[in-house]
């Protein structure tokens, strides 16, 4: 017996649906994975805890966005990792660019390098400035987007 044209419509909206909920939960659980790596937190800290940065972003508060999965800039593997991540205050945004390696012999990410691009083209260079990361970031705000 065929099927009839309305329930093949029925099947494919089914399917439809299915599979755009199977993509968002993956975008979800992999932004999460993200903001929970060693590397991610350590980029943030160090951040929150840049006065000037800070200031120029006009925060806190510190809204941290969901990193752009698409841009080839963010790459991560076993022993290096290399994130974009967006970032406003109240002021201005812009994106943090973060460059991590692992150190196999303590089992820890290492930051490379954490640089601050603002959207008016300014850079701040985070680790260089020679700021320490606090130990209890006050409000930061990474759950804006996950």
């Amino acid at each position: 017996m065929p099927a009839s044209i309305q329930s093949l419509q029925q099947m494919a909206i089914f399917v439809t649906v299915v599979t755009g909920g199977g993509c968002s939960m993956m975008y979800y659980l992999m932004q999460k994975n993200f903001a929970r790596s060693e590397h991610y937190r350590s980029a943030l800290e160090h951040l929150s805890g840049h006065s000037g940065a800070m200031e120029s972003l006009g925060a806190p508060p510190l809204k941290v966005h969901n990193i752009h999965l698409t841009d080839r800039y963010n790459r991560m593997d076993q022993s290096s990792a290399q994130l974009k991540i967006p970032v406003t205050g109240s002021k201005t945004g812009g994106y943090l660019y973060t460059s991590s390696n692992k150190d196999h012999l303590i089992n820890r990410w290492c930051l490379q390098e954490v640089i601050l691009q603002l959207k008016d083209g300014q850079r701040i260079d985070i680790l260089r400035s020679g700021t320490k990361a606090p130990d209890h970031p006050e409000e930061l705000d990474t759950g804006a987007g996950f």
